[in-house]
């Protein structure tokens, strides 16, 4: 009886402590996620924390605490503080480790900027805007847009499941990057496929968040004990394979990542997680960015946006790339209400406390933002915030503050360093495809496009998207 009684005050203490006497009690949120990190864990593993944060921000403002230490934004004030200050102090927090690759670490897992600094250094000049759009790597990518085109009309006027070939052009494309002549040919070669299909098809996301969580509550004495229980199932055994007996190869061109990976005389280890990450990522967000973007394309309330789209590539057959506005804004405005990486980006207060906006957060907090709701909350920057609206980036009143809360690609030292790449690849397919042909959906098309939440990326719930293509004469 007397052990309850002094269980039950601690745990009184604990709340009051939470929601009385921390300095995050002045933030507005829900009282029980204020007072208990279940609540949020609730909303991970059911996978609704992106769509349960946005609705709090749409009830609470731009500042919401979420957890007894975490506090998510969704302002220009609070990306500039965070994640664009150079030298300001905001370390990852462990959840990054759940990207680590055959147990070590690469660029994206690094929770220090020490270590990431020194790892982006070495390949950085790969996927820079000038290097991207040297003839090598322009070229290799044109090819496999071409080789999609091919594979979704061998049978013009039936429906082609597009989810299947974009993850294939993404990951071809992505693999010829880091290590051409070495890469994928999944959507040339059946046999290759198989590694494209363990990638989009697989699902850990509660393996993901048991791990981050056990590991976190477990003493480390424990944990070492016990490591190989905690851990998730491998990444995909295929590609994971075949990316570690690439990792010793020197075989590669010299437009490639690996070979200034291998410059740069990095363990094999290293280098493979590097590449592996990569590889994953690549094919992840371009294939799930495209997937939701033609989907839009091809629903009817989007056929005067398709045809625009088609006007414009049909009558600059020449022009490069990034001078055709029009599939600019398209690309722009896909990211934005269908971000393939739409969930927090954590990171911690420096020692000390941070003004975040005007609010004061104590040090070792959890903060982050998240691109699904900085997409949304402000409709002062993004009128009609649901709606596919190209237009919008053409518009020249607003295009500052449009720009500031883009955040498909994060922002600063640590964003996304294959913007560049994502970006020739979304672009050059939809040029193949939309230069020539038109796209519907399929009638027999009744798989969800809802946007499926995985650990910090989004996929089609259905895992499918059937669409037909008719060649315009």
């Amino acid at each position: 009886m007397l052990t309850f009684y002094f269980l039950a005050v601690g745990i009184l203490y604990i709340i009051y402590e939470r929601l009385v006497l921390s300095p995050l009690n002045k933030l507005p949120g829900p009282s029980l996620a204020g007072a208990t990190r279940l609540v949020l864990m609730y909303h991970e593993f059911t996978r609704t924390r992106k769509q349960w944060i946005h609705e709090l921000h749409l009830r609470y403002g731009p500042v919401v605490r979420i957890a007894p230490d975490e506090v998510s934004f969704a302002s220009w004030d609070a990306v500039k503080e965070v994640y664009a200050s150079e030298g300001s102090g905001y370390e990852k927090t462990g959840f990054y480790k759940l990207f680590d690759n055959y147990s070590t670490m690469c660029m994206f897992s690094a929770i220090t900027k020490g270590p990431h600094g020194e790892r982006k250094k070495i390949f950085s000049d790969r996927y820079a805007k000038s290097y991207i759009m040297q003839p090598e790597t322009v070229s290799g990518i044109e090819d496999r847009a071409g080789e999609f085109v091919i594979a979704c009309t061998e049978n013009l006027g039936k429906a082609v499941d597009v989810y299947v070939f974009l993850h294939c052009y993404a990951l071809d494309c992505i693999t010829y990057h880091l290590f051409d002549p070495l890469g994928t040919h999944t959507l040339t070669d059946a046999a290759d496929r198989v590694k494209m299909k363990e990638i989009a098809y697989q699902d850990n996301l509660t393996d993901s968040y048991k791990e981050y969580y056990l590991t976190d509550l477990i003493p480390k004495e424990v944990e070492a004990l016990i490591s190989k229980y905690l851990r998730r199932p491998p990444r995909p055994r295929r590609i994971a394979t075949q990316v570690m007996n690439t990792a010793r190869r020197s075989d590669v061109a010299n437009h490639t990542v690996l070979s200034k990976l291998l410059e740069a005389n990095l363990p094999t280890k290293s280098i493979a997680s590097e590449m592996l990450d990569h590889a994953i990522a690549g094919h992840d967000t371009t294939g799930d960015g495209l997937c939701f973007l033609m989907h839009e394309l091809s629903l009817p309330r989007s056929s005067a946006i398709q045809e625009k789209l088609h006007c414009e590539l049909a009558e600059n057959p020449s022009a490069p790339i990034d001078d055709l506005p029009y599939l600019d804004a398209v690309v722009k405005e896909g990211l934005r209400l269908f971000s393939p990486i739409p969930m927090s980006l954590p990171r911690r207060v420096p020692t000390g406390g941070r003004r975040i906006g005007d609010a004061y957060v104590p040090g070792n907090t959890i903060v982050s933002c998240q691109a699904y709701t900085l997409h949304r909350l402000d409709e002062r920057v993004f009128p009609d915030p649901d709606t596919f609206m190209p237009e919008r980036w053409l518009e020249s009143e607003g295009v500052t503050e449009r720009n500031q809360l883009f955040f498909a690609f994060s922002t600063g030292g640590r964003g996304c360093i294959g913007k560049h790449l994502a970006l020739l690849e979304m672009k050059m397919l939809l040029r193949e495809v939309y230069s020539s042909y038109r796209t519907q959906v399929a009638p027999e098309m009744s798989a969800s496009m809802e946007q499926d939440d995985q650990i910090i990326a989004s996929r089609p719930k259905g895992q499918q998207c059937l669409l037909i293509f008719e060649k315009i004469a």
